[in-house]
């Protein structure tokens, strides 16, 4: 039986019952109002600041209490408390508080009655003189104030902040205006993709940009979002990896190393580690194998350690991570081995590896490969023990369809990822650039489709002729953006280190 069809929601007249019912909503509608009687726009179109308040209170650090200072300032920010009346006001902007003075023998009578309109969230400018009063607060005598926007809608109280999970992501803006610890990890975020990129260019790397629209499913195993062009009447997927069109760019020759920072995405569930859409770091880096890769991620988490935090040592959840390299380096194998005993490269064929999985206490579809078998007992019983960053290496070649076979041992490849603190947080080949290898591999994943497993990739011929025509040995790299923020801001969630998370609907 169906659900019948539900009317649609007409938004707009929920939005004016919720507003009308709503009196600090409406106490305020009636500030507007005066302000307007006063011949006042609440909302301009620009404001001439000179100044953030950390800048003056750093170039005025030395001012004694009760000094008065020549200079006069413009800034601008939120109201985030008012306190006499009017009198004084903690103005905030992005660099920190500002004390502000409201006196009738500074400012003239309209903007005093301008000041008594003024609520808390409300942005205004303050033009003034710097001084420091006998308690020693920095503090703007202010000479003219200037309402930027008025705020309809109150703030939380500032006593409890804003503590409710669900309304910190649906409402970012609330979050970062009330908890500075949102602002400070966003930031933080900034300035670890900058140190990347900047380290990146340093090495020679070409930053480039590939599609995000795909008509074949490659470069990770995944399921996808589709969609449609219209004018081309075509199904398309929005990019899971931009491995293939990267090393697409090396077969032709645009430059020796080229990487891309952008967006994935995925349709897979929300969990404390995964959003549909999500931002990676990924690289290719010519004549080079899996050890260069080592290397590189060392380098790269060392430098994004330090942009964040100061310091290659980052407290994440208690514990103290090093990201100071050399990380230690182990095969997938062998960690099984030493948690459960069992060496996977002595069971012969895959009901064997199923067999080892299930005593194990996997959970298995019994549709898994080899490599799966041994890929599911390392999810169950090895990742969650590996804290310190460490390279798993050597994953199986069932698993890892664009990477080289091991160089000793045709089950395993020159793979690795990068684990912290149980968290996979950057995975690197031995690229394969066999093409008729390839095309192989590309047949295996088709097979695992056709059998089940929904998240194998396709067959993509365009991609085996451009290994025909020559890639160089070459290295490659994916790094978790948001993970690696995750690790070096302490942040518990994926979705603290996101501005706009993926939500269910309200």
């Amino acid at each position: 039986m169906t659900e019948p069809d539900r009317p649609p929601r007409d938004e707009a007249a929920e939005y004016r019952a919720a507003a009308a019912a709503n009196q600090f909503r409406q106490a305020r509608i009636e500030k507007l109002e005066a302000m307007k009687r006063l011949g006042v726009n609440a909302y301009p179109y620009r404001f001439d600041r000179t100044d953030l308040a950390a800048a003056i209170e750093a170039r005025h650090a030395e001012l004694p209490a009760g000094e008065t200072t020549a200079e006069t300032v413009a800034i601008a920010g939120r109201i985030r408390a008012i306190r006499n009346s009017g009198l004084f006001i903690d103005l905030h902007d992005n660099s920190g508080k500002i004390q502000v003075f409201c006196h009738k023998d500074y400012l003239p009578p309209a903007e005093l009655e301008l000041v008594k309109l003024l609520d808390l969230g409300d942005m205004i400018g303050v033009t003034g003189i710097v001084r420091r009063t006998p308690r020693g607060e920095l503090t703007i005598n202010a000479t003219h104030v200037e309402v930027l926007a008025k705020a309809l809608l109150p703030l939380p109280e500032k006593y409890h902040g804003l503590s409710d999970i669900e309304t910190r992501y649906r409402q970012r803006y609330l979050d970062l205006i009330m908890n500075p610890e949102s602002r400070a990890t966003l930031r933080k975020r900034s300035g670890i993709i900058a140190a990347i990129r900047q380290h990146l260019i340093g090495e020679g790397f070409l930053e480039v940009e590939t599609p995000m629209l795909h008509g074949i499913l490659g470069g990770a195993t995944a399921k996808p979002f589709v969609t449609h062009h219209n004018a081309l009447d075509l199904d398309l997927y929005l990019r899971i990896a931009p491995e293939l069109y990267l090393k697409r760019l090396i077969v032709g020759g645009l430059a020796d190393k080229v990487f891309e920072i952008n967006r994935n995405f995925r349709n897979e569930g929300i969990s404390p580690r995964h959003n549909p859409e999500f931002t990676m770091m990924e690289l290719y880096q010519a004549y080079a194998d899996y050890h260069d890769m080592m290397k590189l991620v060392e380098d790269l988490f060392a430098a994004a350690a330090i942009a964040a935090n100061g310091t290659t040592d980052v407290t994440n959840g208690g514990k103290v991570l090093n990201f100071a390299g050399p990380f230690e380096r182990r095969s997938m194998v062998d960690l099984v081995k030493d948690r459960t005993g069992i060496d996977f490269l002595e069971l012969d064929g895959p009901e064997a590896a199923r067999k080892a999985a299930r005593d194990l206490h996997c959970k298995l579809e019994g549709h898994e490969n080899w490599g799966q078998a041994l890929d599911a007992v390392f999810a169950e019983h090895v990742e969650k023990h590996l804290i310190q960053p460490i390279h798993v290496t050597e994953h199986p070649r069932d698993i890892s369809p664009l990477a080289k076979a091991h160089r000793s041992e045709p089950r395993l490849t020159e793979r690795f990822e990068t684990y912290v603190n149980g968290i996979e947080v950057a995975n690197a080949f031995s690229e394969l650039t066999d093409p008729q290898d390839q095309f192989e591999r590309f047949e295996a994943q088709v097979r695992q489709r056709e059998s089940g497993d929904d998240e194998a990739q396709q067959m993509d011929t365009d991609y085996v002729t451009a290994l025909e025509y020559g890639l160089p040995p070459t290295g490659g790299l994916g790094v978790g953006i948001d993970r690696l923020v995750m690790l070096l801001t302490d942040s518990a969630a994926i979705r603290d280190v996101i501005a706009f998370p993926t939500m269910r609907p309200a």
